[in-house]
C-alpha cells in the first residue's frame, strides 16, 4: 500500500494544524480524535480540493482546538521543512507498519503520533526526518534512534 494519498493528506493536515496551533502533533491527534481523523482520511480526496488552510481552520473551529506553546518552527535553526514534507515522513512510516493491511492504517496512525517518535520527527534541528524510510521504520520498531 505505497503512496497512500489519503494518508499523505491526513498526515500533512495534522502537521499543518500542529504548526498553526503550536501543538505537539500527538496533541493534535488527541484534539481531533479518532472520529475526525477517520473522516479526514475517508474524505481526503474531497478535502484536498480546498486550500489546506481552510480545511485546517474548519477543523480547528469546529473542534475548538486550543493554541499551545510548542513552536518547533520558530526554534528551528535551519531551513524548516514544509508540512507536506513532514506529512510524507509520517505517511511512509505508517504505510510501512501497515503493509498491505489497509484496516491497520488508522490504528497505526494513532500509535505513531502518540509514540516517542513524534518528538524525534518534530525536531527540525536534527536530520532524522531526512533519513531513509527503512531506517525510520527500524528505529520505530526498536523504540529508539538507532546508532
Amino acid at each position: 500500500m505505497k503512496n497512500n494519498s489519503a494518508l499523505f493528506y491526513t498526515c500533512s493536515l495534522i502537521e499543518y494544524i500542529g504548526r498553526d496551533r503550536k501543538l505537539k502533533r500527538s496533541e493534535v491527534v488527541h484534539a481531533l480524535g479518532e472520529s475526525a481523523i477517520r473522516r479526514i482520511y475517508r474524505y481526503a480526496d474531497v478535502f484536498h480540493c480546498e486550500p489546506i488552510e481552510k480545511t485546517a481552520d474548519d477543523f480547528i473551529t469546529n473542534l475548538n482546538i486550543p493554541e499551545g506553546d510548542f513552536d518547533n518552527v520558530a526554534s528551528c535553526r535551519y531551513t524548516v521543512p514544509d508540512y507536506w514534507t513532514i506529512g510524507e515522513v509520517y505517511e511512509r512510516l505508517i504505510e510501512d507498519l501497515s503493509g498491505s493491511r489497509a484496516e491497520d492504517v488508522l490504528k497505526n496512525l494513532m500509535d505513531v503520533y502518540t509514540s516517542w517518535i513524534d518528538g524525534v520527527i518534530s525536531n527540525y534541528n536534527s536530520d532524522f526526518y531526512y533519513q531513509s524510510r527503512e531506517y525510520i521504520l527500524e528505529c520505530y520498531r526498536e523504540g529508539r534512534v538507532c546508532a
